[in-house]
């Protein structure tokens, strides 16, 4: 089990507002780190908690950042206040307690971890850069009379297409990237993904209040990659061209062969980066079921290909699968109108067979018998005379005699009646 960093965290707002204040991107600070942009946000909202290695890292970067900025992260619900002197044999402060003198091999920027193909990542000069647009800095000093922002202010005053839009741009590119890791196949994931967003754009009111929007439509887009109602589509029996490179084919054909909750499984906590608890609850199983399948996914991918032994190796392997294919998703305007014209097809479908039941149901008590009229029961022998026998259906010839019988009994003589004297 992994130990917590020793170095104290601050809280997960407080987190934020460090890396906005040195006017860093989550992506960015996750190439430091060495984790994926998805952890760096999860440890931001407090969904999950910085642990291991990862998480004593991002502890040292965040004092580093807070050194910088020449200022101490405030705990939740505090006010900024300055700090007085202190006395003579007092303990330290906080802020006297970490900081510490900068030399130069503390301010050598080293580059980022896992940061391919892209060179060193140096750290520019942030005391006299203004920040671009966009950013936040947080002062030590801020003016009484005017409150602190919030982002629920913000979250506030978008409508709910605004809300949505911004949403499926943020989630939207990178869940077809990991829907085409758990299915092989480019249509149905970008299909999946769009079939997501418009379930969440129906059932948009408590997906704007879930505690994670983002991992709402992630489980729901898993959900609709993961049918299995797609092997009966007619396009599912044609493959789909392989990525072109024989490692990459290797690594698809390896997923695609392990089960689908173990597929699930692998992508969420060696893909996109989060942790086992997390990824038990998104996967509905138990942490200890989670920890299993990951192990037995990860057995069967160093069986077949050794050199993804490493779980860091593995993480990186799979981001760069996934973003050798050029997959787009659609706008967020077409996906919110494919949403409203298959509610409205299904709503007026839904009132179709509800008439035509309807009037079924009135057809059948129109021309249904009002009241019970009972079969008529079989003959039975009394005192030994059997049941009279009704005579059975008549031959061809017995029905040619019976008609011509009746032709006759017009033409014969007259009858001769008896005449009274």
């Amino acid at each position: 089990m992994t130990q917590s960093p020793a170095i104290p965290l601050p809280p997960p707002k407080e987190r934020r507002r460090l890396r906005e204040a040195a006017s860093l991107t989550r992506a960015q600070l996750a190439s430091r780190v060495g984790v994926t942009s998805e952890t760096v946000r999860a440890w931001e909202t407090g969904r999950s908690t910085p642990r291991g290695r990862k998480g004593e890292k991002y502890a040292k970067l965040l004092v580093a950042l807070d050194d910088e900025a020449g200022m101490t992260p405030l705990q939740d619900g505090a006010a900024d206040s300055d700090d007085p002197e202190p006395a003579p044999g007092a303990a330290p402060s906080h802020r006297a307690a970490r900081a510490r003198p900068k030399t130069a091999a503390t301010d050598r920027k080293r580059p980022a971890a896992k940061d391919r193909g892209r060179g060193p990542v140096t750290v520019p000069d942030r005391s006299r850069t203004p920040a671009p647009h966009g950013h936040r800095v947080i002062l030590t000093e801020r003016p009484r009379t005017k409150p602190p922002y919030r982002p629920e202010d913000a979250i506030a005053a978008l409508t709910p297409d605004q809300a949505f839009d911004a949403l499926y741009a943020f989630c939207a590119p990178a869940l077809v990237r990991q829907a085409y890791l758990l299915t092989g196949r480019r249509e149905v994931a970008r299909e999946s993904v769009e079939r997501a967003f418009q379930i969440a754009w129906q059932r948009w009111p408590e997906v704007a209040r879930d505690r994670d929007p983002a991992g709402w439509v992630r489980a729901m887009a898993y959900e609709c990659a993961l049918s299995p109602w797609h092997r009966f589509r007619p396009r599912y029996r044609h493959p789909e061209p392989p990525p072109p490179d024989a490692f990459d084919r290797a690594l698809m054909d390896t997923l695609l062969k392990l089960p689908p909750s173990y597929r699930r499984t692998l992508v969420l906590h060696d893909g996109v980066g989060l942790g086992l608890p997390e990824t038990a609850a998104e996967t509905e199983a138990s942490t200890r079921a989670a920890v299993n399948r990951l192990a037995h996914a990860r057995e069967a991918v160093a069986e077949r290909l050794p050199e993804l032994a490493d779980p860091e190796t593995l993480h990186w392997r799979l981001v760069e699968l996934a973003s050798t294919e050029r997959l787009r998703a659609a706008k967020p305007l077409v996906v919110r109108k494919g949403g409203e014209r298959r509610a409205r097809f299904w709503t007026r479908a839904a009132i179709a067979f509800t008439v035509v039941l309807i009037g079924t149901t009135a057809l059948t008590v129109r021309t249904a018998p009002t009241r019970y009229e009972p079969p008529v029961p079989a003959g039975e022998t009394v005192q030994g005379v059997p049941p009279p026998v009704a005579p059975g259906p008549l031959s061809e010839s017995e029905r040619d005699l019976r008609a011509k019988l009746r032709k006759e009994e017009q033409k014969g003589p007259d009858r001769l009646l008896p005449q009274p004297r």
